[in-house]
């Protein structure tokens, strides 16, 4: 298992199936949102991919780092509020560590999806705990050494965790006290990122 192959068609494939996931849980995310943010962010994920899953149907990047670049930018230019920065932050810092590699291996992509949530972490100034998006990415791209399908689960894992928290970053923590009790949105959509890489990947 650690030595799959993945081309430019599967990281294509992962991004599509992704749009197809947040179209299914669009409205989840808009009522997680509604609680401790602006409920925008089903909306605006389900844009942005949208978007993404229509452009690479177009224009077809030929690596794996160039479809994430290229999502990446995608997403920055199509949602506002802070999903098309974060998540485009993430793809297009994960796609240039991939390099111009024509293939690469589950390992490699860890590697290069650790260097989007090292990024993220450092613009941002958060970490795990402070119930963002974060929350679910560090113990996925942790997970995914091991397999597709325990990173999925370990993002999963993640994002029901972040329930009990109290925010400390982000839109949610002018709620204060009040943030305790509510499963982060940006953590949820993350876990639906690995949803779709592990399903793809089956």
């Amino acid at each position: 298992m650690s030595d799959t192959v993945l081309d430019a068609a599967f990281f294509i494939r992962w991004m599509t199936e992704m749009a197809a996931a947040v179209d299914r849980e669009v409205d989840r995310l808009t009522e997680l949102d509604s609680a401790i943010g602006d409920a925008d962010h089903g909306a605006n994920m389900q844009r942005g991919f949208v978007a993404v899953a229509k452009m690479l149907a177009a224009e077809g990047p030929s690596t794996p780092g160039a479809v994430l670049v290229a999502a990446g930018r995608q997403l920055i230019s199509s949602v506002g509020g802070a999903s098309g920065p974060l998540y485009g932050t993430l793809l297009r810092r994960s796609g240039k560590a991939l390099g111009e590699a024509p293939q690469v291996t589950r390992r490699e992509l860890r590697a290069g999806l650790q260097a989007g949530v090292d990024m993220l972490a450092q613009l941002g100034g958060a970490a795990p705990g402070d119930k963002t998006m974060l929350d679910a990415l560090v113990p996925a791209v942790a997970a995914l050494g091991t397999s597709f399908e325990a990173a999925a689960a370990a993002a999963e894992q993640g994002a029901l965790a972040t329930v009990p928290l109290l925010a400390k970053k982000g839109r949610a923590s002018y709620l204060r006290e009040r943030s305790i009790g509510h499963q982060d949105p940006g953590a949820t959509s993350s876990a639906l990122l690995f949803g779709a890489l592990a399903e793809v990947a089956k």
